[in-house]
């Protein structure tokens, strides 16, 4: 029986960390019905949000999707993380949403990490409504927020409710679209309100924001508009139908504000789901691509008739054993069914499907397009692999995930726990696509890379904690490359000819440094056969070997060209290892020649501080070789931009606290690449040398 999609709503969470977007999500399941200890949950006024994290951890930052009912409406609610490090769960949980709702503190305002998430959320073209919570807070002030959005954002935020009162004396909200005032009661039961008429002394400020509200709303509509203009005033249905159509097309965001935590103003934010988000129909199918990564121009159309589409977007391990999270783009998959992995080549049998209520899981036998549904038991699926239908295969563009760019070594340490540790760092590598392990294989160290400091200490934190492993971490390693920045023209002959068959390649060479992003480049301009084309893999085959180590300080390599021009061949001592052998020989020459140098991981940086302590963050940029991009003032301080190198970040988040008594906040994320200067370079190649004669005694 096919479902109506229309009554579907896939969003998601997303906020700066403790913008309250836990709270938020277990307020909605309580209204929803899905937890029923309604006014039992006795939290005094001391309790800070980490403490309801870790209490309320188990049900909303451990589900990755949970679904519940209002007005007749399925909500799918697709947890995010808030931190930047996690920014990669962001974007993957972004992939799979059709609209989101972002909160925001009232008194934090805009926070740097929600600026990111917004960002992120513009290029995946997410519907958003915005909702201001904590308005209940010392300092909070909704009008400074929706600013803020216009202002940093960029964005155009669509006021649809005002809040009465504020701070300690905020008892609820004005409806602009219905002029009701919703007042609540102290009992912190979200059912316990009465509609009211607007308060006297705001009528003035409701009619200014209504007209706001209305004259938005209208150009949505050429008709509705033009009888606007006339003054025939637009009924509530059709305002409604404006901003579902604004919002759908991303022309401004509905706006809402309440607090969460004494239960006050979140009914009208799940109306504004059911109103204004899109469902999955709505949608842009998301385009399919061959198995060798080109565009087929057909896409995936949520319908369960077609051939099945679905994309992995989480894997969580869990006392079940390992659940795979999974958006059916179209199609239907069923208990039983097999699969396949468009990734990995193979096919898989679908064991059981549930699908996840906040507090407990159902199993169904089916699913289908516009559902998200987790699936138990998979093997060999990692996040972002495409599961299709056997018969009709086909791709979802894949997710790209960024290189890593930190590492450290870890060690057990106990000899008990070596086991322990390598099977849950391979579960830790399914469930989260940034993070990487591997074995260094000359020091036998196991290395773990991931996407900054915070990142790395939260995985040895999870190992402790979820897995009981405890390990040694050694210091930090930066990602450094390397490269050339010269061309040089270059000749080498590689013979051995001592009794027996013998081995004989000459090859002629150009190696030049090419664009930023082009990786390993290799082609052949050989005429008239001095080297045969079945020998051409081999030349290139040991330069690209080669390439994976500089002979600076044995980073990777990035951004070199190879040409083979020339060579000369023996018809009986010439084989294709001969001319991989001189290939990697004539890396070896030429590498030192070419002018080499390192290049350094530079970091995007985004610091907020209060404005007294301005001078001191920018001076200490400048001692960490940063270059400061720009600088914002904003309501509650100043925003500084910088680009950063890597190695001078380690340990900031302590000295940035430091500086700006406890207030200051940064996120960073990769930016690119760029030459070390000298003395760095010297500094690390040494090392580099150290650690290799301390590896080789």
């Amino acid at each position: 029986m096919a479902k109506d999609l229309t009554k579907y709503r896939n969003f998601g969470i997303f906020a700066h960390v403790d913008a309250g977007k836990t709270t938020t999500t277990e307020r909605i399941l309580k209204l929803t019905g899905k937890i029923h200890k309604i006014g039992e949950v006795h939290e005094g006024a001391a309790t800070t949000d980490f403490m309801e994290q870790e209490q309320e951890r188990g049900i909303t930052i451990q589900s990755a999707a949970t679904s519940c009912f209002w007005k007749d409406c399925q909500l799918n609610i697709i947890d995010t993380p808030g931190h930047v490090d996690f920014t990669i769960e962001v974007y993957r949980s972004l992939k799979v949403l059709d609209g989101g709702v972002g909160v925001f503190c009232g008194s934090g305002g805009v926070e740097p990490q929600s600026e990111t998430n917004w960002r992120y959320a513009n290029d995946s073209k997410v519907s958003r409504i915005i909702y201001v919570n904590k308005l209940d807070r010392t300092g909070a002030d909704f009008y400074r927020v929706v600013k803020q959005v216009e202002d940093i954002l960029a964005a155009k935020p669509l006021v649809m409710v005002l809040p009465i009162g504020i701070e300690n004396d905020f008892v609820g909200v004005v409806d602009l679209l219905t002029r009701k005032a919703w007042v609540w009661d102290d009992s912190g039961d979200p059912t316990k309100y009465e509609l009211k008429d607007v308060p006297e002394n705001m009528t003035d400020d409701v009619e200014k924001y209504r007209e706001m509200l209305v004259e938005t709303a209208v150009e949505q509509d050429d008709d509705v508009m033009e009888k606007y203009l006339e003054g025939e005033e637009p009924d509530i249905d059709t305002l409604k139908r404006c901003i579902r159509k604004g919002t759908k097309d991303l022309a401004f965001f509905p706006t809402y504000c309440g607090s969460s935590f004494k239960n006050k103003g979140v009914q009208l934010v799940l109306d504004a789901v059911v109103d204004y988000l899109p469902n999955p129909t709505e949608i842009k199918p998301q385009p399919e691509i061959d198995l060798e990564g080109h565009e087929t121009g057909k896409f995936a159309y949520v319908d369960p008739e077609k051939p099945l589409r679905a994309l992995a977007f989480k894997i969580m391990d869990d006392k079940y054993g390992a659940l795979t999270f999974t958006r059916i783009y179209s199609g239907t998959l069923s208990k039983g069914d097999t699969v396949l992995n468009t990734f990995t080549g193979k096919t898989e049998r679908v064991g059981r499907l549930v699908e996840m209520h906040a507090d407990s899981r159902e199993e169904i036998e089916s699913a289908q397009a516009g559902d998200i549904v987790a699936i138990v038991g998979m093997k060999n699926v990692q996040t972002g692999h495409t599961l299709c239908d056997p018969k009709e295969p086909a791709t979802l563009e894949p997710m790209v995930f960024p290189d890593p760019v930190i590492s450290i070594a870890v060690a057990a340490k106990d000899k008990g726990s070596v086991e322990k540790l390598g099977m849950a760092l391979s579960k830790m590598v399914q469930e989260d696509p940034s993070f990487r392990v591997e074995t260094d294989a000359e020091s036998n160290e196991t290395i773990i890379k991931g996407m900054g400091e915070l990142h790395l200490d939260i995985k040895v934190d999870i190992l402790k904690r979820t897995y009981g492993v405890d390990v040694e971490v050694g210091k930090p390693q930066v990602a450094y490359r390397e490269s050339i920045t010269k061309r040089l023209e270059d000749s080498y002959t590689h013979k051995k000819q001592s009794g027996g068959s013998g081995q004989f390649a000459k090859i002629d060479y150009v190696i030049e440094p090419s664009e930023a992003g082009d990786g390993f480049q290799f082609e052949s301009k050989v005429t008239g056969g001095n080297v045969p084309r079945e020998f051409w893999p081999a030349v290139q085959k040991g330069f690209e070997s080669s390439f994976e180590k500089g002979m600076l300080a044995g980073y990777p390599c990035v951004d070199m060209k190879f040409t083979l021009t020339d060579g000369a061949y023996h018809p009986v001592d010439s084989s294709a290892i001969a001319f991989e052998i001189a290939a990697k020989a004539a890396y070896r020459q030429s590498f030192s020649k070419a002018s080499p140098q390192l290049l350094e991981p530079i970091m995007k940086v985004d610091v907020f501080t209060p404005d007294d302590h301005v001078g001191d963050v920018i001076g200490d940029i400048n001692r960490r070789r940063g270059m400061i991009k720009s600088q914002d003032s904003t309501a509650t301080g100043s925003r500084i931009k910088a680009d950063v190198p890597l190695s001078e970040m380690f340990g900031y988040i302590g000295d940035l606290r430091t500086m700006t008594s406890g207030r200051g906040q940064f996120s960073m994320e990769f930016s690119h690449y760029a030459p070390c200067p000298a003395n760095v370079s010297e500094v690390v190649i040494k090392e580099a040398k150290e650690r290799q004669e301390a590896k080789s005694k």
